[in-house]
């Protein structure tokens, strides 16, 4: 594993310097983007002013998205067992040739 290093995110015009590994510096930038959008988007609608009201609506919706993937996985894995025991089932019922 590398060792850490600091990389500067900016997120509603304010810069977080953060420490993280340089293979996981990638995926840091683009949830730093994804972030900004969000806390942008909220921003912009005008109902919330406050920066820390703004990063709890933000943090709330994208732990949302990870729920209703968590829950789409769970239901994408229950199906491919599902399907892998009748695939089982069909082949132990076929004749053999």
């Amino acid at each position: 594993m590398s060792q850490n290093e600091p990389v500067t995110v900016r997120i509603l015009e304010r810069e977080y310097r953060v420490m993280c590994a340089p293979e996981q510096r990638r995926d840091l930038m683009e949830s730093a983007l994804l972030l900004d959008q969000q806390m942008r988007e909220i921003r912009d609608g005008g109902r919330i002013s406050s920066m820390d009201k703004i990063a709890v609506m933000s943090a709330l919706n994208l732990a949302e998205e990870v729920i209703q993937l968590r829950q789409a996985l769970q239901a994408r894995e229950a199906m491919d067992a599902r399907l892998r025991k009748m695939a089982a089932s069909l082949e132990a019922s076929q004749p053999e040739e």
